[in-house]
């Protein structure tokens, strides 16, 4: 049978020579293919019909990376805002509401929670420490991918728990921007401590789930393995 094609949203940036680039950090590509799944690259400057013939291949979409417009939902400016790419913006809220509207399985991760929260009408802190009173640091960038920082509480009702198969996860942390109005199509499934939302999930679609921290770093642990696996053969069916 042949590998699910699992779609990863990519950057765009510029090499040392200053000349344009698509790129991905291998850790996703890493984690989809142990899950089973064949990864394919989606850069950001397709055409729109080209963009709509590599989605119609495609049975999953994955994505992580830097900050939203503060175009595409009502948030507060701030010093911090920064690697805002309206082309990847673009393509990647439009590749989640497809994929809601098609039934096609989802897995956000970071920026793709963020980006699926504001895609279905929700906003965000855009910068967590300044806006939510009580804050965990949840801002540890560089080499700290496989830091263990804070626990997750996941609702043990929901989808996730049994994706999961545990309520209490232990996860990195490297985000300066996070969910704050939840839009109303989302089920909230699992927080911080600080109370900082970290798992979303669609109700009654195949496949939609979304994390604030980066599993794709955390491969080690059973549950992420779990995760990972379970949207490659939802992304099979």
């Amino acid at each position: 049978m042949p590998k699910p094609l699992i779609g990863i949203t990519t950057r765009n940036g510029r090499d040392a020579d200053g000349h344009p680039l698509t790129a991905l950090q291998h850790s996703y590509i890493n984690a989809i293919v142990q899950a089973g799944g064949m990864p394919v690259l989606i850069p950001s400057m397709l055409a729109l019909e080209d963009f709509t013939s590599l989605y119609s291949l495609l049975a999953g979409i994955s994505s992580g990376g830097g900050d939203v417009s503060l175009e595409y939902f009502n948030g507060s400016d701030h010093p911090r805002i920064g690697e805002v790419d309206k082309m990847r913006d673009t393509t990647e809220i439009t590749l989640m509401r497809a994929a809601v509207n098609d039934g096609k399985p989802l897995l956000g991760i970071c920026r793709g929670a963020q980006v699926m929260n504001v895609a279905l009408g929700g906003t965000l802190y855009t910068h967590i420490h300044d806006q939510l009173k009580g804050a965990l640091d949840h801002d540890y960038p560089g080499d700290l991918r496989r830091v263990i920082v804070h626990p997750v509480n996941v609702d043990e009702s929901t989808r996730s728990a049994e994706i999961f198969g545990e309520t209490l996860l232990n996860v990195n942390s490297l985000h300066h921007q996070g969910l704050k109005d939840i839009a109303p199509s989302l089920r909230v499934a699992g927080h911080a401590p600080d109370g900082l939302v970290e798992v979303v999930e669609i109700p009654d679609h195949p496949y939609a789930v979304a994390v604030q921290w980066h599993p794709e770093w955390l491969t080690d642990q059973p549950a992420m393995q779990r995760l990972f696996k379970s949207f490659v053969d939802a992304s099979g069916r």
